[in-house]
């Protein structure tokens, strides 16, 4: 005779589904994985709650599918997935683009609280658009998510898209082989739960505070950017636009650069312009961690990767924790507090963070240098390499057929001015009160997300309660 719980002690701890046929959804997924426990027990508890799916309350679409015309003089920003990360929508990177592919794709131009979601690679990340931003579109890859209902706060859905439960769904119904990704109608499907007016709008007023947060820290961040570059007279500095470049030909066997584009004169008048103050070689602020670093096999480590690295030169929250014989064959270098990590890779040279004290003794990919100096400080540091004339002398120093990236020869060419101490003083105090604005802005966001949860897993009280205990700390 069967044994009811008998069979739950048996089945306590395993990661084993018994699913009735008749219960199967209507695509028939019989993949193991869409039957995991956690997926499982998420659905009940949102099944307990009034909830309804996406798309009767909002209207949703993606962008452009094949060819879009670029126009670098156009206002109009075209989105992409990586554009959707970090919780508010930002152009970062991103391309603009021709009035004509805006006009012919009206459905897809994006407005104030719209919800942009990336729908392929990595699936599920949620931004809400501001106007900052706009005008701007978005590319098949990213799905608008407008809330036409007064039911439901677009910042309510935006902090429920970014819980466990709406992450674990979008993660159960993605599809495809090589590369993984969430249909129109999936993110259609997605079922949101109806909490009420009074949660929903404290739920709005912290999103604002961690937006409110999230703009002064980037307002004081540009400040301390205009404050390097008028200490060096770079802030109005215009490199010539002659096409023309006459060079010895020793200067350019000592180079061993033939490509015309390595001579441009515009990189000739930023190594001026920079060599006549006082300055030193980027190859002499590597630290000796640049030094292969083998992680010993049975001690944990974190692992900071080129993903890993937010806009500003903070360093994400969630980095990978693993045993040294876990991490990848690229995780190399060892960093220390205060050091400063920029990217070799063409593509991301512009991905430079400060190492915070967290961070201490992390593992970085070998795609990155360390650098740490006497002579500058290591905020003035990291604002000097995301600076635009330090980029540009990096870019002109790329090399390579399959992966282009700058290599240690070519670093060692790349002057780096030291600014005054008073400046650098100045620069470290803006860049410091910057991060710890973000730092707040995400911990706002994180207590909202929380409580949303919590909401979902116990009561609204519950997480009424838990909300007012973060806001007392």
């Amino acid at each position: 005779m069967f044994n009811e719980d008998r069979y739950k002690r048996l089945m306590t701890g395993l990661e084993c589904s018994e699913v009735n046929f008749r219960k199967l959804n209507s695509e028939f997924r019989i993949d193991s994985e869409y039957f995991l426990k956690q997926y499982i027990e998420d659905d009940l508890k949102i099944s307990k709650l009034k909830n309804i799916v996406l798309g009767n309350f909002a209207f949703i679409t993606d962008g452009q599918h094949g060819y879009h015309e670029l126009d670098e003089n156009s206002p109009i920003h075209m989105l992409t997935a990586k554009n959707t990360k970090n919780w508010f929508a930002d152009i970062d990177g991103a391309d603009t683009i021709s009035k004509w592919v805006d006009d012919n794709n009206k459905r897809s131009a994006l407005q104030t609280k719209d919800i942009i979601m990336s729908t392929r690679g990595t699936i599920g990340c949620c931004a809400m658009v501001f106007e900052d931003v706009l005008p701007a579109n978005i590319d098949q890859d990213v799905a608008r998510i407008n809330v036409t209902k007064d039911f439901i706060h677009p910042e309510f859905l935006l902090i429920y898209l970014n819980t466990k439960f709406a992450k674990g769904w979008m993660q159960r119904n993605k599809t495809g082989m090589v590369q993984q990704g969430l249909s129109l109608e999936k993110v259609r499907q997605i079922p949101i739960p109806i909490l009420s007016e009074i949660f929903q709008d404290h739920i709005q007023q912290i999103l604002s505070d961690g937006h409110n947060a999230f703009v002064h820290s980037q307002r004081i961040y540009k400040e301390a950017e205009q404050i390097l570059l008028s200490e060096l007279s770079l802030d109005n500095f215009n490199p010539s636009t002659q096409n023309t470049s006459i060079k010895n030909f020793s200067a350019v066997m000592n180079n061993g650069r033939l490509d015309a584009e390595y001579y441009q004169r515009e990189y000739d008048d930023i190594e001026e312009k920079i060599t006549t103050m006082k300055n030193i070689s980027a190859y002499d602020l590597l630290a000796e961690n640049n030094q292969m670093y083998t992680p010993l096999q049975n001690e944990k480590y974190t692992y900071i990767e080129l993903a890993d690295i937010e806009n500003q030169g903070n360093i994400k929250d969630d980095c990978l924790i693993a045993y040294g014989s876990e991490l990848p064959s690229r995780a190399r270098r060892q960093v220390a507090t205060n050091d400063v990590i920029i990217s070799s890779l063409e593509g991301s040279l512009g991905s430079c963070a400060l190492i915070p004290k967290k961070y201490d003794r992390a593992i970085c990919s070998t795609g990155f240098y360390v650098l740490r100096s006497f002579d500058i400080n290591p905020e003035t540091l990291l604002l000097l390499f995301k600076s635009k004339p330090i980029q540009m002398l990096m870019q002109r120093g790329c090399n390579g057929t399959i992966l282009t990236a700058i290599s240690l020869e070519e670093l060692k060419k790349v002057p780096i001015p030291i600014p005054s101490e008073s400046v650098q003083k100045q620069i470290a105090e803006k860049i410091q009160q910057s991060f710890e604005l973000r730092e707040q802005s995400k911990s706002l966001l994180k207590s909202a997300t929380k409580a949303v949860e919590i909401a979902i897993e116990k009561d609204e009280s519950a997480a009424m309660l838990y909300l007012q205990k973060c806001l007392d700390r």
